[in-house]
């Protein structure tokens, strides 16, 4: 008897490969300044991300994005969510897998700032499957790395998706 596995050949062979990257558009000062005054709300913002007197006068020497800012939150083509290479999307009696987010860490490099152009790639690092309270279960460790255009690290992210 075989042993139950969601693990796909496309994923062994994705294992580790970067896929192709995506760009967003360049930051504006604009964008840094509406994505503090959403996230910081009801409070004003602090001054670094919209002040551009006041951030002159800091070590970044001009405004910078909050850590959390997306610059790729708002695309004009939708991007496909393609989600892991190779993914199991089937259990193999050919029923749907459910899938959640099992979480994610995000650790933060140069800060963003207007002007910059920001590229993301991603790949599949890992997995491990085990039987649980929904049955059997694969857990699938990606990573997504982004860079501005001088090729310094913004954000790096790892994050879990669970498929049952």
């Amino acid at each position: 008897m075989t042993e139950l596995t969601y693990v796909t050949d496309e994923m062994r062979a994705a294992q580790g490969q970067w896929g192709e990257p995506w760009t967003a558009p360049p930051i504006t000062d604009t964008d840094i300044r509406r994505w503090a005054m959403a996230t910081f709300y009801p409070e004003q913002p602090p001054r670094i991300y919209w002040d551009a007197d006041y951030a002159a006068t800091t070590q970044w020497g001009g405004i910078v994005a909050p850590p959390d800012f997306n610059p790729f939150a708002w695309p004009v083509e939708r991007r496909s969510r393609g989600g892991s290479p190779g993914l199991a999307g089937r259990r193999p009696d050919g029923k749907p897998l459910t899938g959640m987010n099992g979480g994610q860490t995000d650790t933060y490099g140069v800060p963003m700032r207007p002007g910059d152009v920001v590229s993301a790639r991603n790949r599949l690092v890992d997995w491990w499957e085990r039987e649980g309270r929904l049955g059997h279960t694969l857990y699938v460790r990606s990573e997504i790395e982004w860079r501005n255009q001088d090729d310094e690290l913004v954000r790096t992210r790892f994050s879990i998706g669970i498929r049952y």
